[in-house]
């Protein structure tokens, strides 16, 4: 009786340290999971110009916030000029009706309206292109300030005297 109770002794000694390793190995590996998911999925900063970025937009709109603290985080200067309608900033810049959103940024020469994603707005300050400004128009779920899922690639839209081009896709 004392030769198996000691035997039974060892097997759960042995089962409690298989468990401890599988425990210690399992931790371990989600520890390298979660390191790797946080630093593989970091967005670019816009660090091509010393410009301010001047962001219009009207005090009732919500999103205008999330896109604000958007380009907060990414190393800019800001500046937010609260106006009682949007629509005459984006008069002055010609924006076309179809490509508008629901805010307008000013950086240098060019604007940029609604929810633009940072790697399209690097892309146009640092080739400088003879446009006016990019525009992802509407307000599409997943963009940089929108709440959802982003769903298929936007398309950014470049324009020039009123008439839009594609830009890029993001």
């Amino acid at each position: 009786m004392k030769l198996v109770s000691r035997y039974i002794n060892k097997v759960f000694q042995s089962i409690v340290l298989i468990m401890n390793k599988t425990i210690i190995i399992a931790i371990l590996v989600a520890s390298l999971l979660l390191i790797a998911g946080c630093t593989s999925t970091k967005e670019p900063e816009i660090t091509l110009t010393n410009e301010t970025f001047v962001v219009f937009k009207s005090q009732s709109c919500g999103c205008c916030g999330g896109y604000i603290s958007y380009l907060d985080g990414k190393n800019v200067d800001l500046k937010i000029n609260v106006v009682s309608d949007v629509e005459p900033i984006k008069d002055k810049y010609n924006i076309p009706v179809e490509m508008r959103s629901c805010h307008t940024t000013t950086v240098g020469k060019y604007f940029i309206e609604g929810h633009v994603p940072i790697e399209a707005v690097n892309k146009m300050l640092q080739e400088k292109p003879d446009i006016d400004g990019i525009a992802l128009p509407g307000m599409p779920a997943g963009a940089a300030g929108m709440p959802g899922a982003k769903k298929e690639k936007f398309k950014i839209y470049s324009i020039k005297n009123g008439k839009a081009d594609m830009f890029m896709e993001a």
